[in-house]
């Protein structure tokens, strides 16, 4: 996605941990400095996802290791200079496994719809506010 802002600007703004929940959907997120962790859902409902940053390059690329026991595996975030004009061109993936045993793959094909529209959703919050 690009946005119209200084590599660094976009840097500076996704890794604010605490300042996620202004553009990430149901999510708040405590850090101590050291551990990172999210809450992701509504009221009562919802679980903790415990985070640790395994790559860390200011201010193009951080990568974390999801550790929780809902959510386990990778996420990353690079921001790299636009390739025509200014700006930025910024990148938010996620590698992840749920539980659910046999189930997991219908529970995947139920869920990718509502996470694919809260991504896109996230990422447009995003932009308005580095661009601000």
């Amino acid at each position: 996605m690009h946005v119209r802002a200084p590599v660094e600007a976009v840097w500076e703004y996704v890794t604010a941990w605490e300042r996620q929940g202004e553009w990430i959907p149901a999510t708040t997120v405590r850090t101590d400095g050291v551990h990172i962790v999210a809450r992701t859902g509504l009221g009562p409902f919802g679980f903790d996802d415990p985070m640790q940053v395994t790559v860390w390059d200011p201010p193009h690329r951080c990568e974390v290791a999801h550790l929780g026991r809902v959510v386990s595996g990778t996420g990353t975030f690079v921001c790299a200079p636009a390739t025509t004009g200014t700006g930025t061109e910024f990148s938010w993936s996620e590698v992840v496994r749920v539980p659910g045993g046999r189930l997991a793959p219908l529970l995947w094909r139920v869920a990718t719809p509502f996470l694919q529209v809260g991504y896109a959703y996230a990422l447009r919050r995003l932009r308005r506010r580095v661009e601000g």
